[in-house]
């Protein structure tokens, strides 16, 4: 009797604490709507408050939220010795899956190392000061110190790689492509413009298209908030795209339900500018109108708060997509708006591109910024997201992002690493190429999903 009492409360307690386990992992899955609040992390966004800027950090004063998030402490000694990362390992191009031209990741070039630029470029980029002086002077400030101190939460196989590096290029195509990824929408800047931390990078889009070719993989334009855009350089600006590079075969373009196959351009920061300055590059009777011309394209604006959707139609845009990796953080990127989303975009003959992303920390760049960090739960927010964004048989989903490192949003490979101020974040217990496994599972069962429910599944033309 006293063994089987035993055994009973043996299993009670592990039940219990299988329940409790449970609740906390759904708990970090999913923000508390009621701990959001009304302005939910809204300051960062630009207009909506100081700019989106992936930055980082230099002091150990990100080593307890890194180690609370996914450090397993039990495996630090092991992560103790400085990590050289290897180069990718080759991959066979007729054991790559099929691309999916309807799944898209946003890609960035904006890194430099002093092998290749001179000097480093993004990875030692400066901490964001917040523009509350009592916030701010709790904080340290300075910049990172690359190789071994970067801005970011997690360290990459490739090191602080220069993304003018052609192999480095090839290493990311090769690693979109093991993934079943069809499009990469490239960071873009109009020629000798660059973001604050950044240079130029309009002269890497040829090798980009090239290397993109190679893995059947298709390039779109994802275009930043330069200085001063408005209606009259964005037709100039387009023009310059569409002329060329338009002809390269890797130039991505999406058939419509009309028959039409328009090159696409995502618009980051399209609210900050003012809905009638759209319309005049967007609608058909504009001044600067794109509209039935060589320079028509598919025009997909960011959404971020709900009101934005009555500005984007009366802008012209072909759609929306909602970028931020962050559940919560926006309207736009709450998961639960989706299906509202969906449906507003269906009724006025809008493309809705939910963005999906496998976590959030930027806080070796927004130190003071951990209200919008999101666990990846070795994976579990990832499949959340995209799971989320199956449900509503979307025409395009978009990733967030391939390696936007500052704000700890990339599926790139990533290793284990530990300095003297900083334990780096990884993918453990699992590989260096988890986030591309998971991604390539969801890529193909999306792709069998959508051929149930979609109506144009021919390839996107070159």
């Amino acid at each position: 009797m006293t063994k089987f009492r035993r055994k009973t409360c043996i299993i009670l307690s592990l039940f219990i604490l299988f329940i409790f386990s449970l609740m906390i992992g759904l708990k970090m899955l999913r923000p508390n709507t009621a701990s959001i609040g009304t302005p939910f992390g809204l300051d960062l966004l630009p207009e909506l408050h100081p700019p989106k800027a992936p930055l980082e950090d230099k002091l150990d004063f990100q080593k307890s939220d890194r180690t609370n998030m996914e450090t397993n402490t039990k495996n630090l000694k092991a992560a103790g010795m400085t990590v050289h990362p290897p180069k990718a390992s080759e991959v066979n191009l007729e054991e790559l899956p099929p691309p999916n031209y309807f799944l898209h990741v946003f890609y960035y070039s904006w890194y430099g190392n002093p092998q290749f630029d001179g000097k480093y470029i993004h990875w030692n980029h400066p901490v964001l000061k917040h523009w509350d002086p009592r916030i701010a002077k709790n904080y340290p400030q300075g910049r990172h110190t690359p190789p071994d101190d970067i801005g970011s939460s997690f360290y990459p196989e490739l090191g602080s790689y220069s993304s003018q590096d052609p192999s480095v290029i090839e290493a990311h195509m090769r690693q979109m492509c093991s993934a079943s990824i069809g499009v990469l929408a490239l960071s873009w800047y109009p020629p000798h413009s660059n973001d604050e931390n950044g240079e130029a990078t309009d002269h890497l889009v040829p090798t980009i298209l090239d290397k993109a070719h190679k893995y059947n993989l298709k390039v779109t334009f994802h275009i930043e908030p330069y200085s001063n855009r408005d209606d009259q350089n964005m037709h100039k600006n387009v023009k310059y795209i569409i002329d060329k590079y338009g002809s390269h075969p890797a130039f991505y373009r999406y058939k419509t339900r009309t028959g039409q196959s328009l090159p696409m351009f995502y618009v980051y920061d399209s609210y900050i500018t003012k809905p009638k300055v759209w319309a005049n590059l967007l609608t058909p009777s504009g001044s600067q109108s794109v509209r039935s011309s060589p320079y028509d394209g598919l025009f997909i604006a960011l959404l971020v708060e709900e009101k934005h959707k009555y500005d984007i139609l009366q802008s012209g845009f072909d759609g929306i997509y909602t970028y931020f990796a962050t559940n919560g953080f926006t309207y736009g990127s709450s998961h639960q708006n989706w299906a509202n989303l969906k449906s507003f975009c269906d009724k006025n003959n809008l493309l809705f591109i939910p963005s999906v992303g496998p976590g959030y920390i930027d806080t070796s760049i927004r130190p003071w910024n951990t209200k919008n960090t999101r666990n990846r739960i070795n994976g579990k927010y990832y499949e959340v997201g995209l799971s989320a964004a199956l449900q509503i048989h979307p025409s395009l989903i978009s990733i967030t992002s391939f390696n936007e490192w500052h704000e700890g949003t990339q599926i790139e490979k990533a290793v284990p690493k530990r300095t003297t101020n900083t334990v780096y974040l990884d993918y453990r217990p699992h590989k260096p190429s988890y986030y591309l496994e998971l991604t390539r599972k969801w890529s193909e069962k999306y792709s069998k999903e959508r051929m149930t429910y979609a109506l144009d599944q021919q390839l996107p033309t070159s």
